[in-house]
């Protein structure tokens, strides 16, 4: 292999191990962080500067201001998110994303090994999965470092290259083509991490004279202002086929980083004065890729502070660009599901978590319009309930499916992967109430068929009541089960379960008082068999209350506090 090629392949593998490393440490500190990275839902969308520090703090843990960009603009999708609240996320993102470059200048080429051996052990003989989390991100550590060394040693014959520091020194002379290349680049490998830390090992190699930079940071700069601009092309390329305001989300993205790199380029003499009084001293060489660092978290700091205070202004710019309003989608759609979420566990489980609770209040008004039947001699009941069921078992196809695939990403942790499959079964017991609600609205439409065909069979006033009156406190029982499955309420599940030996008393009372009126001549004797069916049919409803009750208590802890809730519970 000549030279050359040596080269390219080795720039290339040495990009792609960063790439993985830089993948598997996200990976890995999701999962350290776990579940506590849910407390971030409850601050996303508080004033501008917490949600500024909620996407920094959330991009620092992804590894990537484009992951969570994707997460916002899923949000916004599904109307969890306001488009001022995503705005101030994104510009905390873009803060985020600057760790990774802070952590490539350090210079730890001689703990590179022992950092992967450590991860290594740590990853593969510790049985405790926290533990195992840990070496997982420890190694990938390694591994990150690993990329870079080999892209850092492929590179110093280009710096000795008379064609290739001619065409730097062009570059460097032209700002515009800088910021060209830089957008190219990520463009290219879709990562403004990978392509800066590219640009930190690139500017890191001596020129001619053997003492200064390559490139050096007015050089840099440009190149690393379309980094910023190139890495937006994953949040547009989300954003296809959301919501007015996801596509909106995404171009907020490109705004701030466009308009940004706009103003710096006509100061990038006076900014590189600043980023090298802020940076640590000596050889050019030796302190450039953290001078690059720093530039990089004082373009995005700056740039921050420049636009918080106007994100309304940003809101009129992106409707201006994105206009017009959301063609308003059938129900029968999921609103909350987003298969680009797969990756991001906690954020996934959190959109099927909305998308159940919203089948539930579906199901809650069959509940309602069931108890209408009772007393309505109208087929339109029989109707909407029928079309609300056809609703709801396409919804749950869709969770099942959304949760399988969660499953099978290999992304859970092992409480992640308790939780998903109890989310699975909270959804089928969602589905099967509604199945029983279609059964009780059902047999109300044959007994007004019969009555139609002149057949005198009519439950009694008394019956009805007591139906209508049971269902009720099914639908109570099913509210008070999604309250504990939405907002985490323990008190609520508890209230459902004690409800069960309730719900039997007043089914073993209606039987006892069907009787009587059977006897008194009250209730026709042909509507024994309808009579039964929908009282077995409640009776089921309420049980599935109950198992999605206890369901939820059975998850793994999301917040740590699960004995002493459960002895206020009790």
């Amino acid at each position: 292999m000549n030279e050359t090629m040596r080269t390219v392949f080795g720039l290339l593998g040495g990009l792609a191990v960063f790439i993985y490393g830089m993948n598997m440490m996200s990976e890995g500190l999701q999962k350290v962080a776990g579940e506590k990275m849910k407390y971030v839902l409850g601050i996303l969308t508080k004033n501008p500067i917490v949600g500024v520090l909620a996407g920094a703090l959330t991009t620092a843990v992804l590894q990537s201001s484009s992951a969570t960009t994707v997460m916002v603009i899923g949000f916004v999708s599904a109307g969890l998110m306001k488009l001022p609240q995503a705005i101030s996320v994104i510009l905390g993102a873009n803060i985020g994303t600057t760790m990774t470059a802070q952590i490539i200048a350090f210079k730890i080429t001689d703990y590179i090994w022992p950092i992967i051996f450590i991860g290594f052990v740590i990853f593969f003989f510790c049985k405790k999965e926290k533990a195992k989390n840990i070496g997982q991100t420890i190694f990938a550590f390694g591994i990150l470092f690993l990329g870079i060394t080999t892209m850092g040693d492929v590179m110093k014959p280009l710096a000795a290259s008379p064609v290739f520091t001619d065409m730097i020194a062009k570059v460097s002379h032209i700002p515009v083509l800088g910021v060209l290349l830089g957008t190219v680049m990520t463009l290219v490998v879709q990562s403004s991490s990978a392509t800066i830390a590219v640009l930190q090992n690139f500017a890191s190699q001596a020129g001619p004279d053997g003492i200064s930079s390559v490139i050096g940071l007015t050089g840099a700069i440009p190149i690393l202002l379309g980094d910023n601009i190139g890495t937006t092309i994953t949040a547009l390329l989300a954003s296809v086929g959301q919501s007015k305001n996801a596509k909106r989300t995404a171009v907020a993205h490109s705004v701030f980083n466009i308009t940004g790199s706009f103003l710096f380029i006509w100061i990038i003499p006076w900014f590189a004065k600043f980023v090298e009084f802020i940076s640590p001293k000596g050889n050019e060489i030796d302190v450039i890729s953290r001078q690059i660092a720093n530039a990089h978290t004082a373009f995005n700091v700056a740039n921050t502070l420049l636009w918080i205070p106007f994100i309304w202004l940003m809101v009129k710019i992106v409707t201006k660009i994105v206009p017009g309003e959301d063609v308003v989608d059938t129900e029968g759609q999921p609103q909350f599901l987003d298969d680009k979420m797969a990756g991001q566990p906690v954020f996934a489980l959190h959109l099927a978590n909305e998308e159940i609770v919203r089948c539930a209040h579906m199901v809650q008004e069959m509940i309602s319009e069931a108890r209408k039947a009772m007393d309505q001699k109208t087929a339109a009941v029989w109707k909407n309930v029928c079309e609300r069921r056809g609703v709801v078992e396409h919804l749950y196809g869709q969770i099942e499916k959304f949760i399988s695939n969660l499953f099978a990403s290999g992304t859970l942790t092992e409480v992640q992967s308790m939780r998903a499959a109890s989310l699975m079964y909270i959804a089928c017991d969602v589905d099967r109430i509604s199945q029983r609600c279609q059964e009780v609205a059902k047999v109300r439409k044959e007994r007004l068929e019969d009555n139609r065909e002149g057949k005198e069979y009519a439950f009694s006033k008394e019956a009805e009541k007591e139906m209508e009156s049971m269902l009720e406190k099914i639908e109570g029982m099913l509210l008070s089960a999604m309250d504990a499955v939405q907002n985490d309420n323990r008190a609520a599940a508890f209230k459902v379960i004690q409800q069960r030996d309730e719900l039997q008393i007043q089914e073993n009372k209606l039987r006892k008082n069907h009787v009587q009126r059977l006897k008194k001549g009250k209730c026709s004797p042909e509507l024994t068999g309808a009579f039964t069916t929908i009282l077995y049919s409640m009776e089921r409803m309420g049980s599935l209350c109950v198992n999605i009750a206890e369901a939820y208590i059975g998850q793994p802890s999301l917040e740590g506090e699960r004995q002493e809730q459960d002895a206020v519970g009790q």
